[in-house]
């Protein structure tokens, strides 16, 4: 974990240690606070994958049949 030395205005820290979670560290709870205000900016990430979901375990044959049926009609 790399280790930085930042300079904070005493309003600032006072919301940090007001924002503080029970028995979190000064240190974790400015990480936490960063990485919620970033995320809160940027709104929500795309996921990296999309899961098909639940359904019939055939389904990917299911497609592959009605599809064909599809393209033999044309």
């Amino acid at each position: 974990m790399a280790r930085r030395t930042i300079n904070l205005p005493d309003s600032v820290e006072v919301v940090a240690r007001e924002a503080a979670e029970r028995g979190e560290s000064f240190s974790a709870t400015v990480s936490r606070l960063i990485v919620q205000g970033a995320q809160s900016m940027r709104g929500p990430k795309a996921p990296r994958y999309v899961g098909a979901g639940e359904g019939p375990s055939d389904l990917g044959r299911a497609a592959e049949r009605y599809l064909e049926t599809l393209v033999s009609a044309h």
